[in-house]
């Protein structure tokens, strides 16, 4: 299996989720030869959280890790967690991460979660000197625990998606006789987006769109890749983003596809993103999925698949592989899905309902920055307010008077998580938090 997972996308963002200014036509073209997902949810709308949820299969509250992390940070995710990678290796896999980890340093880097090989950048790459007012710690590209190359220009960054996807060409060539796990989490169109000069001015639509392009150019490398090896039909690829746009960033971020807000914050632009899967002879060609899914799904989804036995631990995801499979009559599994941020129960869906409760958020009510300069963000209230997503999927009409049975019943499920996971905002304690991993 190989999990591709780009930062600060939004669904909006290629063509065959409706962006019209340029074409990505080798996601395009793995969407129509796989399944697109059109509900498919991270379990965060930033760069830490959502990354351990797909991991582990849980809520980042669940594994102590709510908020994003900073080069500082004395936590990470715990080694007690498992992780996709433990669980493939359980099944006899090799395993590899090429990427940004953004989940603790130090004895809490990837080796330590089961990926048997890293290279890549140990969190986000504006925590890098030129921001924080120079105060960030210079950033180094790390071959498993070994600092290699400090990176020091954009024009250095914009070399790392072809690494990266180069690393990952060759892994799958070395591995092709062996059962294999690649977790590609590449760190762009995160800010400061970085194309590479042979693609820089391509989309004819910006330097994001030219970046975007080269994400594109990745993903069907590696495709072209498993079908040149013959390895296209016992190969599962997922493509999809930790969160969505950053709005502030202007022309240097994404699209929601009109959906409400982006990143940090719980509104469907931040949690709804794209969802690809791809196998050839496994899950159907051209196929659209509608029904509810997750990040969290991937992990016990990937051990029914290959026989594995779930973690032992608790976790939140389910197996969707009869949703992937498009079988007759598969329904969601999730009878309600929480919206947390960071560790905040801001709002719950359950089938096209969605309630939110009051709270702060995000807002981009003025222009947005321009070429890399955030502007134009505030904080607003969002007061509870029920939306019916089918009908309305941007949140706009609060139908709450209307449908005071869902409110009720959406209530009574927010009260369930507040009791089992916490809740920041009424500073309910839940009795089934575990607790993030330490630095040494």
């Amino acid at each position: 299996m190989i999990v591709i997972f780009v930062d600060d996308m939004g669904i909006g963002d290629l063509s065959c989720y409706g962006q019209k200014a340029y074409k990505t036509p080798n996601l395009d073209q793995m969407a129509r030869e796989g399944v697109r997902m059109t509900d498919f949810y991270v379990a965060s709308p930033a760069c830490t959280p959502s990354r351990a949820a797909l991991l582990t299969g849980c809520y980042p509250v669940r594994v102590g890790l709510p908020q994003v992390i900073n080069p500082d940070s004395k936590i990470g995710l715990n080694p007690d967690e498992t992780t996709i990678a433990e669980v493939a290796k359980s099944r006899g896999y090799r395993t590899a991460m090429f990427g940004k980890w953004h989940l603790g340093v130090g004895n809490l880097m990837p080796r330590s979660h089961g990926f048997d090989e890293f290279y890549g950048i140990p969190y986000s790459h504006d925590m890098w000197p030129p921001n924080k007012n120079g105060t960030w710690p210079p950033l180094f590209t790390f071959n498993n625990e070994t600092q290699e190359r400090e990176i020091k220009t954009l024009d250095d960054q914009s070399e790392l998606t072809n690494t990266l996807t180069e690393k990952t060409l060759d892994f799958i060539s070395r591995n092709r006789a062996n059962p294999f796990f690649v977790y590609l989490p590449l760190n762009q169109p995160h800010v400061p987006i970085a194309p590479s000069k042979r693609f820089l001015g391509k989309s004819r639509a910006g330097m994001y769109a030219d970046q975007i392009l080269e994400i594109d150019d990745s993903v069907g490398r590696i495709l072209r890749h498993l079908k040149k090896l013959k390895l296209d039909r016992n190969t599962m690829v997922m493509f999809s983003s930790d969160n969505g746009p950053w709005l502030p960033y202007g022309n240097h971020a994404g699209s929601a596809g009109g959906f409400r807000e982006g990143k940090g914050t719980t509104f469907e632009g931040g949690f709804r993103e794209p969802g690809i899967f791809w196998m050839p002879g496994t899950l159907p060609a051209g196929k659209v999925q509608t029904e509810m899914a997750s990040t969290m799904d991937i992990l016990p989804s990937f051990a029914a698949l290959i026989g594995a036995k779930q973690p032992e631990k608790e976790i939140d995801g389910h197996n969707i592989l009869p949703l992937l499979k498009c079988e007759v009559g598969a329904r969601t599994p999730w009878k309600w899905m929480y919206y947390y941020w960071p560790a905040e129960l801001q709002a719950v869906r359950s089938g096209d309902w969605k309630l939110h409760v009051s709270h702060a958020h995000r807002h981009q009510n003025q222009p947005a920055g321009r070429d890399g300069k955030p502007a134009g963000e505030s904080s607003e209230r969002q007061e509870m307010a029920l939306y019916n997503l089918k009908l309305d999927p941007g949140e706009k009409t609060n139908v709450a008077d209307q449908n005071p049975q869902v409110v009720d019943r959406l209530i009574r499920m927010i009260q369930v998580g507040r009791g089992e996971l916490g809740d920041s905002l009424t500073k309910a304690k839940g009795n089934s938090n575990r607790a993030p991993g330490s630095i040494k």
